[in-house]
Formats: structure tokens, C-alpha cells, sequence
């Protein structure tokens, strides 16, 4: 049997200044799983929920994951929750992690983080793996939805900082349906110990106003989507939508009713050996990461040079990054600083040979 080797967590730090904890177990190909909400990679790392997982995860590979920001060992007092924020974390964590290209692996709201980077960055990611996700938050799936967002966010601002856990049971049951006792009680308290109440809140609010709808179709690396068939939490439907808007796209079903797969239950083999099969050998060695032999930069600025490299203009670059035209000058003067360039020709050319912006 497959036992993982010791985890190592480190730190790196978002664009807006946000501490994230990120975690690496394993050897081989790399492995990014997003964050979703209620993680935290101490606590998860003995979890009779997860750690079958990180076991399979780590299998052959480098598995990198990550608290994102208002969660586990990442910064819990932030300013900013918000979709931009959590593809910061990412970016910064697979910055950090020093990955050019890897296998990129989407779970429930993670999913929707996972198709917006992979069309943002579609050169650095090998293979995609949507399991129980979703395009489209509650707010875009019809009034009875929404309402029971709503509802969901009162019941975690009254109840989720509790130590009677009958508030936070409502979440565990539609995550684990069929779980045992054990798995049960371990998921209530994750949820306490993962964020506060008003963190909680602000990221179910979030999660229910997300759409991403519009990127699927600009997917254009392999895809496998994933989903259980009696998935309470994320209906069925939610999957299928996925995986017709991704060209190309496989769908696997599987026969379960908990959202989160349980070792031991009839589809937890097949979800692994389909898995695997996709992965395949994965990418047999790992290129120097893009940027080597560069002046040090920061991450804003590596990001607006790696965006000039693919020859985006200024308003391109700003409306990508969500900052302002000036701010992206203002960045591009101090690149041209640091570089030892004056043109914008001479910086691309210095980028490419650094690895910047190749396939993009």
C-alpha cells in the first residue's frame, strides 16, 4: 500500500499581500489541486475524509495544495475574498512551488478557479481534472437555489463557530450523505476549525455569485470531468453542463451519493484507475521554471512580463489583471529598469529566452 511521505508546507505571498500556505507531499510529475472552501492542510493531513486522497494524489507524483486566503494556515484576517483573489493564490502558489507545467486537478468551487486559470494559462497546464464542480454558482441556477444560498449563509454566521455542531451537520450532510460516524463527526469539525463564522459566510455568498460559464468553451487542454450521480451538494446537471461546454471533454459518472468519494465505497476504485489512465506518465521531467536567469522580480511584475511576452498590449494586460491601464505602464517602466531594456521589443525578446510567454 501507497503511503505518502512527510508533507512540507511553506508560505509565498498573492499579489494583494496575502499570506498563503501551500503544501507539497510526494515525488514525480506534478499535481495541483486547487483550494475550495474548508481546508486545512494540518488538520486534513490526518482527516479519514482526505488522507485517502492525498494518498492516491501522491502516488507517482508531487501533489501541491493549498489553505486558500480566509482558510486554515493562510491569512484569516483579509480584505479582499473574491474570485480575483483566489486566482492570485494560485498563481502565487504555483510561483512559488517553482512549476512550469503540471497536471491541474478542480474540486467543487475549485473547479471554477481551475477553468479560469487553465484558459488564462493554458502553456503551463497538462491535464484537467473537474470532479463534483461547477460553472455556475447557486445565484445562476434558478430562484430556489438562490434561496438556499441565502439560507446557507445565515445558518454559518449563527451556528458554524459553535461547539454543538447541529448547524454545521446541515453542510457535513450533504457532503458525505453516506459517511460513517467517524467521518462525520471529523467533517463537523473541520468546518470550525477551517474559518470563522463571517469568513465562512462571506465565501459561501461568493461561491453562490460565481460564472464562469463563458470560459469553458476556451478550454483547450485535455479535460476530464468528473461527477456523482446523487451528489447532493453539486447536482448532476451541474457536471453534465461542464462537460459538454469543454471541447473535447470525457465524462466520467459515477454511482455514488456523497460529494466527496469515501475510500471503500463501489466507485472509488474506477474514479483512480480513470484518473490514472488520463494522467498517464504525466510530463517525464520537468523543464527549468519559466523566468530563470531574469533579475528578481515581483509577482505583479512577472505576471505583467509575462503577459507583454505573449504580445498583449497595455489595456489587454490591465483588463486581465483587473488593475488599471496606469498601474500596467507604471509596471512596465520598472520592468524595462530592472531588465536593462528601453523598448518593448527588447523586454519580449529577453522574456522568451527566459521562458515567458512561450505558447501563450
Amino acid at each position: 500500500m501507497h503511503v505518502p511521505g512527510t508533507q512540507h508546507i511553506r508560505f509565498c505571498t498573492a499579489s494583494d499581500g496575502a499570506r498563503i500556505a501551500y503544501a507539497t507531499v510526494g515525488s514525480g510529475p506534478p499535481l495541483v489541486r486547487t483550494a475550495h472552501w474548508m481546508s486545512h492542510l494540518e488538520f486534513d493531513w490526518e482527516s479519514p475524509v482526505w488522507r485517502p486522497w492525498l494518498t492516491e494524489l501522491s502516488r507517482g507524483r508531487t501533489l501541491v495544495r493549498y489553505d486558500e486566503r480566509a482558510c486554515g494556515l493562510s491569512d484569516r484576517d483579509v480584505k479582499e475574498i473574491s474570485f480575483d483573489g483566489w486566482m492570485s493564490d494560485l498563481e502565487a502558489v504555483v510561483s512559488a512551488a517553482g512549476l512550469a507545467r503540471f497536471a491541474l486537478l478542480g474540486m467543487s468551487q475549485g473547479a471554477a478557479i481551475a477553468i479560469a486559470y487553465a484558459v488564462r494559462h493554458p502553456e503551463r497546464v497538462s491535464h484537467l481534472i473537474i470532479h463534483g464542480g461547477f460553472a455556475r454558482g447557486r445565484l445562476h441556477r434558478g430562484p430556489a437555489q438562490a434561496e438556499q444560498a441565502r439560507v446557507e449563509i445565515d445558518l454559518a454566521r449563527i451556528g458554524w463557530g459553535r461547539d454543538d455542531p447541529a448547524f454545521r451537520r446541515f453542510f457535513t450532510s450533504q457532503f458525505l450523505p453516506n459517511g460513517a460516524l467517524e467521518q462525520i463527526r471529523w467533517f463537523d469539525d473541520l468546518q470550525r476549525v477551517s474559518a470563522s463564522p463571517e469568513s465562512a459566510a462571506r465565501i459561501i455568498g461568493l461561491v453562490s455569485g460565481v460564472d464562469v460559464s463563458a470560459l469553458m468553451a476556451r478550454v483547450t487542454v485535455p479535460t476530464l470531468v468528473v461527477h456523482q450521480r446523487g451528489d447532493v451538494r453539486i447536482p448532476f446537471d451541474e457536471g453534465r453542463l461542464i462537460a459538454s461546454s469543454i471541447p473535447g471533454a470525457r465524462f466520467l459518472p459515477l454511482d455514488s451519493p456523497n460529494h466527496v468519494l469515501l475510500e471503500g465505497e463501489p466507485a472509488w476504485d474506477r474514479y483512480w484507475q480513470e484518473v490514472r489512465a488520463f494522467l498517464g506518465a504525466g510530463d517525464s521531467k520537468q523543464e527549468p521554471p519559466p523566468g530563470v536567469g531574469l533579475p528578481q522580480l515581483t509577482l505583479r511584475e512577472r505576471q505583467v512580463l509575462e503577459l507583454l511576452a505573449r504580445g498583449l498590449a497595455n489595456e489587454d494586460i490591465a483588463q486581465r489583471l483587473g488593475i488599471s491601464a496606469k498601474t500596467v505602464r507604471n509596471q512596465v517602466s520598472a520592468l524595462f529598469a530592472k531588465l536593462g531594456v528601453s523598448s518593448r521589443g527588447q523586454a519580449i525578446v529577453k522574456a522568451r529566452e527566459a521562458g515567458l510567454g512561450v505558447g501563450g
